[in-house]
């Protein structure tokens, strides 16, 4: 029996994402472009509640329509790791993650540290007011190319809905982190979607 939750998830939650637009190659992995950088806290009833770090570029499926490649990734969850990478081919990594939020009014305003190894590899702090938006229908695609617990890409459809609106966002890349190569990435725009209903298959 796996030690994980099977296909698809149906999770609950918020995330907090920011676009950046990287203006060279950095690797084989890490091409010029469209990427996008978001924490996530998955919350009650989800039927696994933890929290993530994800890196994602654009990148368009077999039929030529928009989806996203996760190129990094981190979760406080052991289980998470397992059925990501063998679900989805998704490459989970563990770490561990400070997260706080504090409310006035309808603004929200949230401080996020990503740590490996005790050694802080993201910083970041938003300001929102999400939770006072209306609830809106979304979708998206991932594509991930194979990895040993998965050789086949995966093709993944999520869909769901969400409180989202703009928010401020502030990122700090430890310069001798996996995801130093953000440093040198222009911050396009920041969105925070609230208390999202999400199904991933």
């Amino acid at each position: 029996m796996k030690p994980y939750p099977p296909a698809p998830w149906n999770m609950h939650g918020s995330l907090w994402l920011s676009v950046f637009r990287l203006p060279e190659d950095v690797d084989e992995r890490h091409p010029a472009g469209q990427y996008g950088v978001a924490l996530v806290s998955y919350e009650e009833p989800s039927p696994l509640t933890y929290h993530e770090l994800l890196v994602a570029r654009t990148t368009k499926d077999a039929a030529g329509k928009g989806a996203v490649t996760i190129t990094d990734i981190w979760v406080d969850s052991p289980t998470s790791q397992a059925g990501g990478r063998e679900l989805w081919a998704i490459p989970k990594q563990l770490c561990d993650f400070d997260m706080e939020s504090s409310f006035r009014g309808p603004v929200t305003s949230t401080d996020w540290t990503a740590l490996v190894e005790r050694r802080p590899i993201v910083d970041a702090s938003f300001t929102d007011v999400s939770r006072a938006a209306p609830r809106v229908p979304f979708t998206g695609r991932v594509i991930q190319p194979g990895i040993d617990e998965h050789p086949e890409t995966a093709n993944v459809l999520m869909k769901g809905s969400a409180k989202a609106l703009p928010c401020r966002a502030r990122w700090s890349f430890a310069s001798d982190g996996p995801l130093a190569f953000l440093g040198q990435a222009r911050q396009l725009g920041s969105f925070r979607m609230s208390s999202f209903r999400l199904a991933f298959d």
